[in-house]
Formats: structure tokens, sequence, C-alpha cells
């Protein structure tokens, strides 16, 4: 499955004006699992996180969680960084047509960057499985953290990440990954081998997160893939299928996994 064509898909539609890109953006925090548990570790940070933070968005895609983090505190300042050049000036006009000053976006390899004690949470959401020199990476975000300051990831575990099941030579359900997913015991080794010590990992998406995320995600970027035409049947498709997708969010993001399809690693420095 390739995403990026759809992506640029979506921001044809989207970008049209800001209200509708705030509207995508609502949309995708109703509809991503990853974005539930993300914000549920977001609230629980910032009950202890400084008045002024300096927080690293590293990979941020579409912008919604720089935008979510912004939206909550006009106090943090958030420095995305991210490879895709168009991305990079997208997020730049967007941000600056809704004077949000607080918030930049630059170019950036996250197997080089590293800014010396400077942020206080590093934020990195479904970016690990994309880059082949992961422990470079957690590198950085250890030495670019305040003493003190935490990195959240979310990536897709090796229960099921990505949809890989046991069956020999079985592809992702998303080609640009490098790795279907991480165990949990390896994430948590190649992050203390850089320095973290105090490490919280977590499963989720369990059986409710796996069940919403078919009807949420693999189903209409399968037939998004097949044929653009499916975008007029979309909002219809969900109608019907989202109230369900909420109350599976809700468990599974409430919920102890003994195993799931997805990560939620914490650590401090």
């Amino acid at each position: 499955m390739q995403y990026d064509p759809i992506k640029r898909s979506l921001g044809n539609v989207f970008n049209r004006t800001p209200f509708l890109r705030k509207l995508f953006y609502r949309l995708l925090d109703l509809l991503l699992l990853r974005a539930w548990h993300v914000h549920r570790e977001i609230k629980s940070w910032e009950k202890g996180a400084p008045a002024n933070a300096e927080i690293l968005d590293a990979g941020f895609g579409f912008g919604q969680h720089t935008y979510y983090m912004t939206s909550r505190n006009k106090k943090w300042n958030v420095l995305g960084i991210d490879v895709k050049d168009e991305q990079v000036d997208d997020c730049n006009r967007f941000f600056k047509q809704i004077n949000y000053n607080n918030v930049e976006f630059q170019v950036g390899d996250l197997t080089k960057y590293r800014k010396e004690n400077a942020y206080d949470l590093v934020v990195c959401v479904d970016v690990m499985e994309h880059i082949e020199e992961d422990v470079k990476v957690f590198e950085n975000y250890y030495n670019s953290l305040r003493k003190g300051g935490m990195v959240l990831i979310s990536t897709p575990s090796d229960q099921g990440g990505s949809d890989v099941h046991d069956h020999e030579h079985e592809e992702s359900f998303i080609d640009e990954h490098v790795r279907d997913g991480y165990n949990i015991e390896e994430i948590q080794d190649k992050m203390r081998s850089v320095g973290f010590e105090k490490i919280d990992a977590s499963y989720g998406y369990g059986t409710p997160g796996k069940i919403s995320w078919k009807l949420s995600m693999k189903y209409p970027m399968t037939m998004l893939n097949i044929s653009k035409l499916f975008f007029i049947i979309l909002p219809f498709y969900y109608l019907i299928t989202y109230p369900f997708c909420f109350v599976l969010n809700y468990i599974d993001t409430n919920t102890k996994h003994k195993t799931g399809t997805g990560l939620i690693v914490k650590a401090w420095k």
C-alpha cells in the first residue's frame, strides 16, 4: 500500500482553506487510534510540564500533533522536523495563516538532527518504522532532551504491526516501512543502549483497536488505493462505521493489553 499518493489527494482537498485544514486535523484525531493514545500521554505529561516548554515534533507528517499541542498551550514552542520539503513548506504556510507564531517547521534528517539539551518533550508518532538507523535516532533524542525531559514514541509492534501476520514472506500493509514492528523488549534495549534508564513501554491496538483500525483505516485506504472515486462514498461509510470505531477506540485507549499491534513508549532523560 502506497500512502503518499493518497496523502497528496487528501492534501489537495483539505488545504483549500484554513477551516478545512482544521477540520481535517479534527477528523484525524477522531479516526486515528494512535492520536487517542498520543493525546492521552500528552495530557498526562502536561500536568508536570514547564510553562514555556520546548517541544520537538520528530517526523511531523501533516502537522496534526503540532496543532494539537500548540492549541492546548500557546506558550509551548514546537519545532517540527521532517525530510519532505513539501510538507515543511505546507505546514509553515498553514500555521502562519492561523497566526500560530510559536511553531516552526524545518527540513531535517532525524538520524543527523541533534540539539543538545534543548527540549522538554520529543514526540515521534509512526516514524521509527520508516528509519533503518533507529539507534542513531534514539541517541539524538536522548542528547536533545533536557534533564527530566521525555520522549514519546508511537510505533507498530511485532505482534502484527503494519498488518503483518505469521505467514511466510507476508509483506507490510504499508510499503514505506523498513521494519514491520518492534519487539517490546528490543526497543527498550535499544533505548537503554543510548542512555535512557527510565522507560515505560506498553501495547496499544489490542483486540478493540485492531478491529477499529481495519474499519477506520485499512478498508477505506484500500478502497482509495484502487480508485479515488471512493472519496465520494467515504462520508457515508464513516457515518455507518464511526460510532463503532469511537467505542472501540475508547476501550482500547483505556485498557491495558497483554499484547497488541502497536507500542506506546515513554522514556525519560
